[in-house]
């Protein structure tokens, strides 16, 4: 993947995880325990996957573009 191509998709990936942290974040707040594991876990889900079949391939191939944070 071209560099530029692999910093813009990098860079959508970083702002769509951080957007779905904060859903999860409302419906904690807002939504009773159980309607919170299941919509914690559907994000998990969306955020695996976006690390795994998106992000890690970008990784690989360009490693410094990875932040420090998913590295821990």
């Amino acid at each position: 993947m071209k560099r530029d191509v692999a910093e813009a998709i990098n860079k959508l990936m970083l702002e769509y995880g951080a957007k779905l942290d904060e859903s999860v974040r409302i419906v904690m707040e807002s939504c009773s325990p159980s309607e919170f594991e299941s919509y914690r876990a559907a994000v998990g889900q969306i955020m695996g996957t976006m690390l795994v079949d998106v992000m890690n391939p970008i990784y690989r191939e360009h490693p410094d573009l990875k932040p420090p944070q998913l590295d821990e």
